[in-house]
């Protein structure tokens, strides 16, 4: 049971703070059910860390568990806007320019309102996580998830642009 327990801390460590930013993109950076739905993630790891089957990385298996977790979230809510509440992902640099600054609200608003499916792609993406670890989240091929963050990125351009 030790060894378990001191297994599971060194997991949580190591994830606990992608999978907070990846449930703050899901709920409008809103602090505290981010924070409810991250510890839900690392509940539904601890209860079924000893049928991990070790077909994927760890790291692979608790982004999947948090995706859906935020998944069943937002079904439960409905649809939520996130424009305003992405804020973890931008590098905070004190002299972004009044331009920057706009872009990146409006790049905020166009990924509010994609699909689920690609603001979970998108929102995988911009933690830096590899394509081939976003596949294996989403359940999609390798090939599916670059020809869908490309046309993400299409996407979000023409709309930053508009």
């Amino acid at each position: 049971m030790k060894l378990q327990v001191s297994k599971f801390e060194e997991i949580y460590n190591a994830n606990y703070s992608v999978v907070f930013r990846i449930c703050q993109g899901y709920t409008n950076g809103d602090e505290a059910l981010s924070k409810d739905l991250a510890q839900e993630v690392f509940i539904k790891v601890w209860e079924n860390l000893a049928s991990f089957r070790n077909e994927s990385s760890i790291s692979t298996w608790i982004y999947r568990i948090t995706v859906n977790c935020c998944l069943l979230e937002l079904r439960n809510k409905k649809s939520v806007a996130i424009e305003p509440h992405l804020s973890h992902l931008e590098h905070t640099e004190t002299n972004f320019t009044d331009h920057r600054e706009v872009q990146l609200k409006q790049m905020h608003q166009c990924i509010s309102k994609l699909k689920t499916e690609n603001k979970s792609i998108i929102l995988l993406e911009l933690e830096g996580l590899p394509q081939k670890e976003i596949a294996d989240i989403m359940g999609l091929s390798h090939e599916t998830i670059r020809v869908r963050i490309h046309r993400i990125k299409n996407e979000l351009i023409k709309c930053v642009k508009l």
